[in-house]
């Protein structure tokens, strides 16, 4: 039972109104939080019988499921009160007191059927309740037994098939027998309350009618219910019974106190979990599927077919088991994954790794997946995820990198704007910064997958402003060129007329001294004659240079 849920008293399950048969929310909100494993005890029989204080008895309370003080049946569909089970920690005891067959009130018995036939689809321990002594009438009345052939199916197909495929589906029988007046001997022999019954049910030799009226309902009570327990109870006091919650024990006869206490220990410790076929025990939730599947099969007036519920059961489970695991997927994601992952195959191994316990957890929470549908359904729903993830991986890989690249080469941009790079040799300069900032781009950490694909892409986007660029360096290394010839071409011009300039002004003088040198016949007529022609031959020379120049 669910560490807070505690139920003061008992509610209403199911509700009998007017032919119908009504599932209350409250009592399926209360099944729905009790995760443990569940042991239900059923009680049926007829009205008037003290049916509800032996519930009660079971709850550890003295009152709780209405006892009542007149004929009229207080009980009406099934009340339900979920308690921790005494004998069994972890476990959830689920009492259900069904309203009394054979109530003068009611037009007719179909309502009866009904409700007998849910406490046995519903219970692990079904409680039969009846007067005095088991006589043809209880046995009678227990006999609607053999009319469920008629009402329940064990398999889908319109075949009912053998009984005993129904028969596992029916809860052990614990036969009380209030007010018994009668003493446990036969022939002299004493015999205990179970031989009573066996003794009771058995069979008369014969193939008459008559015979085969009285054996049919034993033979029917023997086959469903192989497992059989009987309870024996004196008066418990001189008082009416409908004043029984009011009494202590101290008020009531010792052997009835000592009989319910012998009662209530056989249900705490031999009454079994709810089980379904394949030894699927039944939790709340489960337990909730089954009333609502069954109830379901009754109001629409067809048969209650076992096979039926619990594949409906299966459905639901395994698709909520489903829902569980892929929930349980994306907490492991979120947990582990931090997007972008720095390679596609890191986030391929934590998609694995959270696969793997989603199936888990499915396997867990799921039953009766016999063609594996819904394993199959799980796994497509996380082959969508991985695809998913794969997606939001790249496109966060791609936002990243995008801030990158505008964060590492946005100053690049900046400056070539600024015309940083607007002159000979910019083109040069611009690449070579361009290479620093790709150095520093792939140094950056966690850029994803997208990462090459991104760098190149922007690249590619800025192959214009690179050819801008080199077209400028070209267009200004041309125009430097050009003017640095202007300007050499110039200087040899001045040059050339420098030369021309020394010739005629100073040729004349050289001319004059040498003329005096010669007649004094001195030795600086020598020399400076010499002097004359080299510096004559180097005029000459720097012209014809300069013609060469012009020339070219």
């Amino acid at each position: 039972m669910a560490s807070d849920m505690v139920m003061p008293g008992p509610i209403c399950l199911i509700e009998s109104k007017e032919g119908q048969l009504m599932v209350k929310q409250e009592a399926l909100e209360i099944l729905s939080a009790i995760t443990q494993p569940v042991v239900v005890v059923a009680i049926v029989g007829l009205y008037r019988t003290g049916k509800s204080y032996l519930m009660n008895k079971l709850a550890g309370k003295r009152k709780g499921f209405s006892v009542g003080s007149t004929v009229q049946s207080h009980t009406k569909g099934i009340w339900m009160w979920c308690v921790p089970h005494p004998e069994k920690p972890g476990h959830t005891l689920v009492l259900l007191d069904t309203e009394g067959l054979g109530d003068v009130e009611k037009v007719d018995d179909k309502n009866d059927t009904q409700i007998f036939v849910l406490a046995i689809l519903l219970s692990s321990t079904l409680v039969y309740n009846s007067m005095s002594k088991i006589d043809q009438g209880a046995i009678d009345l227990l006999h609607n037994v053999t009319e469920l052939t008629d009402l329940l199916r064990s398999r889908k197909s319109p075949d009912l098939g053998d009984a005993n495929d129904i028969v596992s589906f029916f809860p052990d029988l614990v036969w009380t027998l209030r007010d018994f007046y009668l003493s446990l001997e036969t022939d002299g022999q004493l015999m205990t309350a179970d031989e009573y019954l066996e003794n009771s049910l058995k069979t008369k030799q014969g193939s008459d009618q008559r015979t085969q009226t009285f054996n049919l309902p034993r033979l029917c009570i023997q086959k469903f219910f192989p497992t059989k327990k009987c309870f024996v109870f004196d008066s418990p006091t001189h008082k009416k019974l409908s004043q029984l919650e009011t009494l202590q024990d101290d008020e009531l006869s010792l052997e009835f106190v000592q009989q319910v206490a012998e009662f209530s220990s056989h249900i705490f410790t031999k009454s079994k979990i709810k089980t379904l076929p394949g030894g699927i025990k039944v939790t709340g939730p489960r337990l909730e599927n089954l009333v609502l599947t069954y109830v379901s099969a009754i109001n629409s007036g067809d048969l209650p077919c076992m096979e039926n519920a619990v594949l409906a059961l299966a459905q639901r489970e395994n698709s909520a088991a489903v829902q569980k695991a892929l929930a349980h997927y994306d907490e492991l994601m979120v947990r582990k994954v931090q997007l972008p992952t720095e390679t596609l195959q890191e986030l391929l191994d934590l998609h694995m790794a959270s696969e793997r316990e989603a199936i888990e957890t499915f396997t867990k929470n799921s039953f009766k997946d016999e063609d594996q549908s819904f394993q199959k359904e799980l796994q497509t729903l996380l082959d969508a995820k991985q695809k998913d993830i794969c997606k939001q991986n790249e496109e966060a890989s791609s936002d990243r990198c995008s801030v990158l690249l505008q964060d590492i080469f946005g100053p690049l941009e900046e400056e070539v704007k600024q015309g940083l790079y607007s002159k000979p040799g910019g083109h040069h300069l611009y690449l070579q910064k361009t290479e620093e900032l790709k150095k520093k781009y792939h140094q950056q950490p966690r850029k994803g997958t997208q990462a090459e694909e991104a760098l190149q892409k922007y690249l590619k986007s800025k192959e214009s402003v690179s050819n801008a660029v080199l077209q400028t360096d070209q267009a200004l290394t041309a125009k430097e060129k050009e003017t640095k010839g202007e300007k050499k071409t110039e200087a040899m011009q001045e040059r050339q007329e420098m030369s021309k300039f020394e010739i005629h002004v100073f040729w004349p003088s050289w001319i004059i001294q040498l003329e005096e040198d010669r007649h004094k016949g001195s030795y600086g007529f020598r020399q400076y004659l010499s002097m004359a022609m080299i510096s004559c031959s180097m005029i000459m020379w720097n012209e014809k240079r300069c013609q060469g120049v012009f020339s070219v």
